[in-house]
């Protein structure tokens, strides 16, 4: 076990390295425009997509949920937990996925941890992509099954690892909007590898659910047969501005699920309401297109901007828009600067990423105006001008 002193040089040297991590406290709802601390501030970081984790509608789906259903669920989905907005929710995740059944979660980490374990182990394989999210990673390693990691997005060296030689399951795993790059995997790609050295597939349509596909059926969607991607998974608290999880697949494989699924056997159901909740965000995103149209058109003029102005962006066509600052200070310096101008995009640096790429990441939201894009990209500019300047003069 490590001693105190042990922690505390692990801590100090965090706060050393430029790596300390402090939670900004919000003093209000999500939205576009929050209040940080006594400081109101357009927000550039959350995952709020379409802009509904806030949205009246959804308070309102919550309330009358909450009086109708209660406050918790009292119980896991197998003994007496699960209620009928839980069944109604995994249906129609299912339909909008394109899968003839779904099984909910209360978070992606736990989604992802029942994906891979419930169906490796031991003397299987387990292959990944570098950048895939942490929670897929510790779900490979906890497994127990044998792990190999490809170079992002290389899939002629996937290609190379699953030549060799083994014996056991192959499970293929990518995510589908990767987090930190908002680049996405080549889907096509990767079922044909799977295909062709007989191994199953699992896609993590997190960031791409609610924005991407037809209807916001995500990147993965009704594009790809279950029989291509037997194992999808995704998540409800970004897009959805909800709060939770699911996997999708052929009713056999959520059976199997059901049964054999240690996070989702062993864990008290999310609270009913909390699917009123969600199930309120998926009407809204079949009878509101316009939300997802918003999205990419402040995505394209973000973009069009930042690229003309020299940004060193990366290549992203999603909300997610990273600014590459590779070094920790300044990754760190633009983002307390920009908080100084009433402006939230957080400094993301390793491990979440790897050394020596620190960068900003922005997301972009349907809630955002013309007005607020162009006071970031201001600022930014001007950021990035002062470095010039600092460097012309040195």
């Amino acid at each position: 076990m490590p001693s105190l002193a042990d922690l505390k040089q692990a801590l100090d040297l965090r706060r050393e390295e430029q790596l300390w991590r402090k939670a900004p406290l919000l003093e209000s709802a999500q939205g576009v425009l929050i209040q940080l601390e006594g400081q109101e501030v357009i927000n550039f970081c959350s995952n709020d997509y379409l802009g509904l984790a806030a949205d009246p509608r959804l308070e309102e789906a919550l309330i009358q949920g909450a009086r109708r259903w209660g406050t918790g669920s009292g119980a896991s989905h197998q003994v007496c937990g699960h209620q009928s907005p839980h069944q109604q929710l995994e249906e129609e995740l299912a339909k909008l996925t394109g899968r003839q059944a779904a099984l909910t979660f209360s978070s992606g980490y736990l989604a992802n941890l029942a994906a891979v374990q419930t169906f490796v182990g031991r003397g299987d394989q387990v292959f990944q992509d570098r950048l895939n999210h942490a929670s897929l990673l510790d779900a490979g390693l906890a497994s127990g099954a044998a792990s190999r990691r490809f170079q992002h997005r290389d899939y002629q060296q996937l290609e190379g690892l699953l030549k060799a030689p083994t014996k056991g399951r192959r499970l293929l795993v990518s995510d589908g909007v990767f987090s930190m790059d908002g680049d996405q995997a080549d889907i096509q790609q990767l079922v044909t590898l799977a295909e062709k050295h007989q191994a199953w597939l699992l896609i993590d349509d997190a960031h791409g659910l609610g924005v991407l596909g037809e209807a916001g059926g995500g990147l993965v969607g009704q594009q790809f047969s279950s029989e291509q991607v037997p194992l999808l998974t995704g998540t409800l608290g970004k897009a959805l501005g909800s709060a939770g999880a699911f996997i999708a697949g052929d009713q056999l494989v959520i059976d199997y699920l059901r049964q054999f699924a240690r996070q989702y056997i062993y864990t008290t159901a999310q609270p009913a309401a909390q699917a009123c909740v969600t199930l309120r965000a998926l009407r809204v995103l079949q009878e509101e297109p316009e939300r997802r149209r918003q999205v990419f058109n402040n995505i394209a003029y973000f973009r069009d901007q930042a690229l003309a102005a020299g940004l060193p962006l990366m290549a992203s066509t999603t909300p997610i828009q990273p600014l590459l600052l590779e070094t920790n200070e300044r990754a760190l310096h633009w983002s307390q600067a920009l908080k100084a101008q009433g402006l939230l995009v957080m400094a993301i640096r390793p491990p979440t990423v790897p050394k020596g790429s620190a960068r900003l990441r922005i997301t972009l939201s349907a809630g955002h105006s013309r007005q607020q894009i162009d006071q970031l990209l201001e600022a930014l500019l001007a950021l990035q001008a002062s470095e010039s300047q600092g460097v012309s003069l040195g």
